[in-house]
């Protein structure tokens, strides 16, 4: 049986936050994560607030032990755009293979995908992994990465080696 993995979903938006947009893209990210297999666990909607969002990423690692967040704005060039500075201050390691892969499917779509900042990092046992805001975006962003994600959250937790080997002690 495949695992169902722990995950959360927050929104990066002022006018969402504030009620005077609907977010479309936390709903997306969590229909296509499902269809995989994943439990959502929360789902969030914040300003684009550093403080905030680094408080609620460390909560949500440290305190929740999510093994998977996905965020979805606040990655573009606005002076309100915060979500690769939070990610990457409360990150315990870089894993910028993720956001590198997305942004390369999406140049394929748009030479606007070089604009997006978004991050990939490990926090203790958490995978965080920044998506951009529109829903056109996600979709294509996240149906990059999904296939590969269980494999690298195996690795991460130890329940698998690198090359796909299972670990034989994990924990020791």
């Amino acid at each position: 049986m495949k695992r169902k993995w722990k995950t959360a979903v927050i929104t990066l938006s002022d006018k969402g936050y504030a009620g005077e947009r609907e977010d479309k893209s936390g709903p997306l990210i969590r229909e296509m994560i499902e269809h995989e297999g994943y439990e959502t666990a929360e789902m969030i909607l914040l300003p684009d607030d550093q403080k905030m969002l680094e408080e609620k990423l460390i909560e949500l690692c440290d305190e929740k032990k999510m093994d998977l967040i996905l965020t979805t704005g606040g990655t573009g060039f606005s002076p309100r755009d915060c979500t690769p500075e939070a990610t990457l201050a409360v990150a315990s390691k870089n894993a910028p293979g993720i956001a590198e892969a997305m942004r390369y499917a999406s140049l394929q779509i748009t030479p606007r995908a070089m604009l997006s900042r978004g991050a990939s990092v490990i926090r203790g046992e958490t995978l965080i992994v920044n998506l951009p805001g529109s829903p056109k975006a996600v979709k294509e962003n996240l149906e990059c990465i999904l296939s590969s994600l269980p494999h690298g959250l195996e690795i991460m937790k130890g329940m698998t080696g690198e090359c796909g080997s299972k670990v034989k002690n994990p924990g020791l």
